[in-house]
């Protein structure tokens, strides 16, 4: 019997969506307002989804305290309150479109979740606009 928990956690932060092998003009006919030389910000709403078997001893599939925990430690300490371009090493190198954020915060998670158990992470950039990412 496999069952999946939830967590839903929120966030702000702001980010540029700029390829810099391209030209300013090439990034705005792409990116549009997006690629402005000063960012934007969004509230960023996470919903990540723990898969697995539930545990005869304690009746969970994970326990939620720690998952709060290990998404603060993880995502909201190092993005909440964050210019990804600038303030974090994650995006660095790579454009911090909704589709990289929600694969690095998959990727920092990941680690420290048991090989058994399925991990996926929704990102919201905004109330219609979001992503999926399992993995």
């Amino acid at each position: 019997m496999k069952v999946t928990v939830c967590r839903k956690e929120h966030f702000n932060a702001a980010h540029r969506l700029y390829n810099p092998a391209w030209s300013d003009e090439h990034n705005t006919e792409v990116f549009g307002p997006c690629a402005n030389v000063n960012y934007h910000g969004h509230n960023y709403e996470l919903v990540v989804r723990v898969t697995g078997e539930v545990d005869p001893d304690t009746g969970y599939v994970y326990d939620m305290k720690l998952l709060s925990t290990l998404i603060k430690t993880e995502i909201l300490d190092t993005f909440d309150h964050r210019n990804l371009n600038l303030d974090t090493t994650d995006f660095r190198n790579l454009i911090p479109t909704a589709e990289n954020i929600a694969v690095i915060i998959w990727q920092r998670l990941r680690p420290h979740l048991a090989a058994p158990l399925g991990l996926s992470v929704t990102l919201f950039e905004t109330e219609r606009n979001f992503v999926e990412y399992h993995g």
